[in-house]
């Protein structure tokens, strides 16, 4: 009761309070006296039943959110406000919601992410949907950090992104008026570290699943997903079934890499999808494990929203869905490390050969897949308005 009583007392001076220069981002921090509510997944019925086929269609055994870090309200509360702090980087000017923006698929429109200096990031930036749904729990295109506990700190650490070191975060964190309470809350301490960083962001990031779109509402009415959906157009359930059938039948078999209704690898690890004859300025997973077969290899994203991420590929070269298709479509690239389910029978690079409406088609499916929910829910907003 007590906590509660502060939490009150806290949040009214930090929504009240100006200065001559008018309101700052300490003065404007908005949160509710009751927090969001994070922990409860009320995933609908097809994401944790799996329909009969060769792949996995549920999300069942994918979750990697560890036993040590299960997401609670107030610590999902504590990382929302970290992941939208501009103070916890070298000048001031970056969050990490300025290149995961909320309205762009937590994913970033420009092509390389601008840092606190002005330098720009070495690849694209990464949709942060369906995360927690990656099984191999790595993260980063090239997979170099093991577990989104690890990822979310290294950011702060980058010397093109936001500048700092942990020790200079933890101490920025410690300077700010808002954040003693929410520690408190989330952890039963008032007491800031970096472990304790880590985990609540990680919290806020594993938080943020779509389950809300045309997709799932047509899925909610059929028994699999390779049924006609009742409420589709004619040209999406096309593009569905092209979607989701193997190649040899017609279809594109995308489903193979983009796997599960949550629509993000189940557990392949990094795949090399063709997009050049060879790897010279970025090796991908080969500059981070000791082995020629991962050269060219990048992590594979959930598809969840892809409308809003443009523009796609971990170099942001393809600026619509329809480049995307057609690179599927005519322009795999016959690299040394190119994934098998991506060559023919003779070990050459696939070709689907569809039509102009067949393309047309798959990009209005992909486009169901849009969930308008994840760009508006206030519990992911930025609290600092």
């Amino acid at each position: 009761m007590m906590i509660t009583a502060i939490l009150i007392a806290v949040f009214g001076v930090i929504s009240c309070n100006k200065d001559d220069g008018g309101f700052n981002e300490e003065s404007v921090l908005n949160l509710t006296e009751t927090p969001f509510d994070y922990a409860r997944l009320n995933l609908p019925s097809h994401f944790t039943t799996n329909t009969p086929g060769p792949l996995p269609t549920s999300i069942n055994g994918t979750d990697n959110t560890p036993t040590t870090n299960p997401i609670t309200n107030d610590g999902a509360t504590l990382g929302r406000v970290l992941f939208y702090d501009k103070k916890l980087s070298a000048n001031g000017t970056i969050a990490c919601a300025s290149c995961h923006k909320q309205d762009k698929g937590f994913s970033d429109d420009a092509i390389l992410s601008l840092g606190f200096n002005g330098g720009k990031t070495g690849r694209h930036s990464m949709t942060l949907i369906n995360a927690r749904f990656y099984q191999r729990g790595r993260f980063f295109w090239d997979e170099r950090a093991t577990t989104l506990e690890q990822q979310v700190l290294m950011p702060f650490q980058d010397s093109v992104e936001m500048g700092m070191t942990l020790e200079k975060v933890v101490s920025k964190v410690r300077e700010q008026s808002y954040y003693p309470i929410l520690f408190q809350k989330a952890f039963g301490s008032t007491e800031v570290t970096s472990d304790k960083i880590s985990k609540a962001l990680a919290q806020f990031v594993r938080s943020i699943v779509s389950y809300s779109s045309k997709y799932d509402q047509g899925r909610s009415m059929v028994a699999s997903p390779g049924a006609n959906f009742p409420n589709f157009t004619t040209s999406e359930n096309t593009g569905k079934n092209i979607f989701f059938q193997n190649i040899p039948n017609g279809g594109g078999a995308c489903f193979g890499c983009h796997t599960t209704e949550a629509f993000i690898s189940s557990n392949p690890g990094p795949q090399n999808n063709g997009l050049d004859l060879t790897s010279t300025t970025d090796l991908g997973a080969g500059a981070v494990i000791s082995n020629p077969i991962f050269v060219g290899r990048f992590k594979t994203t959930s598809l969840r929203n892809i409308e809003l991420t443009a523009p796609y590929m971990h170099d942001g070269r393809f600026a619509t869905l329809e480049q995307v298709v057609e690179h599927y479509n005519s322009g795999i690239k016959a690299h040394p490390t190119l994934s098998p389910a991506l060559k023919d029978p003779n070990g050459n690079p696939v070709r689907l050969n569809l039509n102009s409406s067949q393309k047309a088609a798959l990009v209005a499916f992909l486009k169901t897949l849009t969930d308008n929910s994840v760009t508006t829910e206030k519990k992911w907003s930025n609290p600092f308005k």
